[in-house]
């Protein structure tokens, strides 16, 4: 029996079905265990209550008490810096990474007129929407998607900005007015990827898993990682990225784009290099965007 922890939210529940219903498909016995967290509890604004790791820390804490074998992230909450005896034992196959907008009248980013209140929480959409000079304000919202949606619908706000990915997992994509393009929007780094966490002397679960792993998306979500542990921000940070494998002439290369939001605007740029060091990719992007600061 795998003991897989979770948040109890629906989404962190439907991800962690997903992976159970995998698990399952391979021969695997699986039970749910619910686990309530700070950010769960805490309606608080996240930089408030502690920022990275509110939404994992007691999924870790029961990982190394032995209460549950692995436990499911959404990857773009997992602080980046690596915790003693935990290890990521997988990371599927990535959901769509981008930001979608659900607006009211099923209106788009550039339709909302001037003066329009967009919800997000996220510094990094507020730094990039700001950036696009488009006259809108961005205000702060908690809560899990169907309570920011409800924020639309109820007429609190115009529209709202959320992680595609989660909105594709509860079903609820007919609701999007827009998929906005990277162009405009980078979304968080491993933002649409899930981490399977587990103990890392946990040899037979360890080999369970590894028949989860996805390799395009462990290098992706690696540099982008990368690029966000090196310039020393948390997951509160106005810090954009998105890497991608793509075929080159010698074989498949990474590319990675990011952006970091400053007082004056936001600095966008982009590099590549090679699938078998994602670390390094994020690295040399992360010092070029602070040489541009």
């Amino acid at each position: 029996m795998i003991r897989l922890g979770t948040r109890r939210s629906a989404l962190a529940t439907a991800q962690s079905t997903l992976v159970a219903d995998e698990l399952r498909a391979l021969g695997h016995e699986v039970e749910l265990v619910l686990i309530t967290t700070t950010g769960d509890v805490n309606r608080a604004p996240v930089e408030q209550i502690g920022g990275t790791g509110i939404f994992v820390s007691a999924l870790r804490d029961a990982l190394l008490a032995d209460e549950i074998d692995i436990a499911v992230h959404s990857l773009k909450d997992l602080p980046t810096a690596p915790v003693d005896g935990l290890v990521i034992g997988a990371i599927p196959l990535r959901e769509d990474p981008r930001d979608v907008l659900i607006a009211r009248d099923g209106l788009t980013l550039g339709e909302l007129p001037r003066g329009s209140v967009i919800g997000t929480g996220a510094a990094r959409r507020v730094a990039q929407i700001d950036a696009l000079g488009l006259g809108v304000e961005c205000t702060g919202v908690r809560g899990n998607v169907d309570t920011r949606i409800s924020l639309v619908t109820d007429g609190k706000v115009d529209a709202v900005i959320v992680a595609r990915a989660g909105v594709s997992r509860l079903g609820r994509l007919s609701e999007v007015t827009e998929t906005l393009d990277p162009i405009q929007m980078l979304p968080a780094p491993g933002q649409g990827a899930l981490a399977i966490e587990c103990r890392s002397d946990n040899t037979e679960v360890l080999a369970a898993l590894a028949h989860l792993e996805d390799p395009a998306t462990r290098a992706a979500v690696t540099a982008e990682r990368q690029l966000l542990a090196t310039l020393e921000a948390g997951c509160t940070a106005p810090v954009g990225a998105l890497a991608e494998v793509v075929e080159g002439e010698d074989g498949p290369e990474l590319w990675l784009r990011g952006a970091l939001g400053q007082e004056d605007g936001v600095r966008r740029l982009s590099a590549n290099g090679s699938v078998d060091d994602p670390e390094s990719v994020g690295k040399a992007l992360a010092h070029e965007l602070l040489e541009q600061t």
